[in-house]
Formats: C-alpha cells, sequence, structure tokens
C-alpha cells in the first residue's frame, strides 16, 4: 500500500486524484502545513524541501521501497507504474510532460503569488497583484488557446497532464480571473470535475483544513 502524506491543496490533490484514478491503495497521512509538521525531521527524510505531497512505495520498481517528492515527479511515477494516463507513444508522451512542465514551471507558481499577494500578504502591493495577475490572466489565456482545438490539455486522450492543471484553477476569483473570459478553460475544468475520480480526490483529508 503506497503512503501518502500530503494535505488538501492543489498540490496534494493532484496526488490524490492520480491514486484515485488508478485505483491504487493507498494510506493518508496529513502533514498540517499550517502548523509547521512540514518540517518534522521524519517528513524532511522523504521531503527534503519540505513541501508536500510526498509518498512511500513499498513495492517500488526493483522490488525495493521507494520515496518521492514533488507532485509532478509522482504524478509520472504513478503513470510509469500502472501504465495509465500517459501516453505510450513517445510523441504522446512528451505532448503529455511538456503541459505537466507547464504546470509545474508556471502555472502552480504563478497563480499560488497571485493569490498570495491579492488575499494573503499583510501589505498590499499594487505592483506584484498587478504582475502575478497579469500572469494569471496570461496562462488562462494560453491553456484556453489549447482547448479551443483539444478536448484535453494534451490532445485526444486524459493524462497527467490534466491531472495535473485541474486542481490549481479550482478558484480564478483568488487570482483576480474571470472563469467566463477563459470558455474553453471553463468546459474542460467542468468535465473533468465531473469525474467520479476527481470528486473522490478533492475530498481527502477535506475534513481537516478549515
Amino acid at each position: 500500500m503506497i503512503e501518502v502524506h500530503s494535505w488538501p491543496t492543489p498540490n496534494g490533490h493532484k496526488v490524490h486524484i492520480m491514486l484515485e484514478e488508478c485505483g491504487l491503495p493507498y494510506a493518508v497521512h496529513a502533514v498540517d502545513i499550517s502548523r509547521g509538521e512540514q518540517f518534522d525531521p521524519a517528513f524532511l527524510a522523504i521531503s527534503p524541501n519540505n513541501k508536500i505531497p510526498a509518498i512511500i512505495d513499498p513495492d517500488g520498481p526493483d522490488g525495493r521501497p521507494i520515496s518521492l517528492f514533488e507532485s509532478g515527479a509522482i504524478l509520472v511515477y504513478l503513470a510509469g507504474k500502472t501504465g495509465r494516463f500517459l501516453p505510450k507513444s513517445d510523441r504522446g508522451r512528451y505532448e503529455a510532460l511538456q503541459w505537466v512542465m507547464f504546470q509545474m514551471g508556471g502555472v502552480g507558481p504563478m497563480l499560488g503569488q497571485a493569490n498570495h499577494f491579492r488575499n494573503v500578504a499583510p501589505e498590499k502591493l499594487p505592483y506584484a497583484i498587478d504582475r502575478f495577475t497579469a500572469e494569471a490572466k496570461r496562462l488562462y489565456g494560453v491553456l484556453d488557446k489549447r482547448l479551443a482545438t483539444n478536448d484535453y490539455v494534451a490532445g485526444s486522450e486524459y493524462t497527467i497532464a490534466d491531472i495535473a492543471l485541474w486542481p490549481w484553477l479550482r478558484s480564478p476569483q483568488n487570482q483576480g480571473v474571470s472563469i467566463d473570459d477563459h470558455p474553453n478553460v471553463k468546459a474542460w475544468f467542468e468535465a473533468i470535475g465531473n469525474r467520479p475520480a476527481v470528486q473522490r480526490g478533492v475530498k481527502v483529508l477535506a475534513d481537516r483544513r478549515t
């Protein structure tokens, strides 16, 4: 059984959803980041960057346990382990992976900063708010253009690229974005959100976050 050390954030939701989609048995261990539990030595042993989520799979690729941190790496690992949600062809696989990197390097950091400076920072800094809000809108635009000609982010099939991106787009208002300005993203988001495994995944640890 895979051990999942996580918290109900977009990055945590990615891994919860993937596990539900794959039907893999897993046990969840809450890491309350609001209380600093991500700095516990036991957690740092498997996630040296003190970020959730992290997993331990007792049945690693060589038959020995493996621990992994970074949600994108975990998605790739689980796709490889199960043979699901990552295309078999080289071309299709790289198509999907580039959009996973788009989420990891752009959507996650930029939307996170937009939310922080708009809603969390103790001081309202107009430059930071304007900069990250504009970048959030640009990224939504990139995705909307992509989804104008594709049912899913990586093309014609549902992949880890969709799983990586979807949780980050749950609260566009927090990033200063109107979802109605991005109708293709809106339709895609609603379709993904109707998947039973996605609905189960976002409920994991939901009762622990206030």
